[in-house]
């Protein structure tokens, strides 16, 4: 029947416990991150026109924790001075990467109805604004922000390609599984992959974690 709702998809006998513990780790996430704001509370900022605004008294008191650039640099190790070359040469991988994702999920994803990931979800360079960095600091901020940013972008872009092109479970436990694992079919339940996959392919939101409060402005 037309606007009809899908039926839910066939359920193995562990999916059950799998749904309660996900509602209670979503749950532990939502209580983490009311503590998390309360704490960041105690800093007082505000966001205006995506800048970090600190309150006076709070700059008064992290300027003078502020390093030079010269006495950072002089007081580094040298294994450290030596390897950084090799690690800012990652910068280049990570801009290809970011590049071929973007037009990877525009051309692909529309084909397969797959809404696209906002990219803009995955960047915060906010660390920027911190003033006890120097400019050093704050470029390697920037590159650690960038770098794991293309690396959750490209993790969520995988694993929505995944979900439609095969959403099975791994016959043993992976580390660190992306957030839409647990919603996939279970290593050797063939019924249930035939009978739920297309459904499967149009629900990227079900059971995905609310996303986190909205930082104060």
């Amino acid at each position: 029947m037309p606007g009809e709702a899908d039926p839910p998809l066939p359920a193995s006998p562990m999916n059950t416990p799998i749904d309660d513990l996900l509602t209670r780790m979503r749950a532990l996430e939502e209580e983490l991150e009311v503590e998390l704001a309360k704490k960041r509370d105690e800093i007082a900022f505000v966001i205006e026109h995506q800048r970090v605004r600190f309150a006076q008294e709070v700059l008064a008191c992290q300027r003078p924790h502020r390093v030079g650039l010269w006495r950072y640099l002089r007081e580094g190790s040298l294994p450290v001075l030596l390897s950084a070359p090799l690690i800012y040469a990652g910068f280049l991988p990570f801009v290809l990467m970011d590049l071929f994702i973007t037009v990877y999920q525009r051309l692909c994803f529309p084909v397969y109805r797959i809404p696209r990931v906002r990219r803009a979800d995955y960047f915060d360079f906010d660390r920027g604004d911190l003033p006890y960095l120097n400019l050093l600091e704050r470029f390697n901020c920037f590159y650690c922000a960038y770098g794991n940013g293309v690396a959750a972008y490209m993790r969520e872009v995988a694993a929505r390609t995944e979900q439609y092109w095969c959403p099975i479970k791994h016959a043993r436990r992976i580390v660190a599984a992306h957030e839409r694992y647990p919603r996939f079919f279970e290593f050797g339940d063939a019924q249930a992959y035939r009978e739920g996959l297309e459904r499967l392919r149009r629900r990227y939101d079900e059971g995905m974690p609310a996303p986190p409060p909205a930082p104060p402005t």
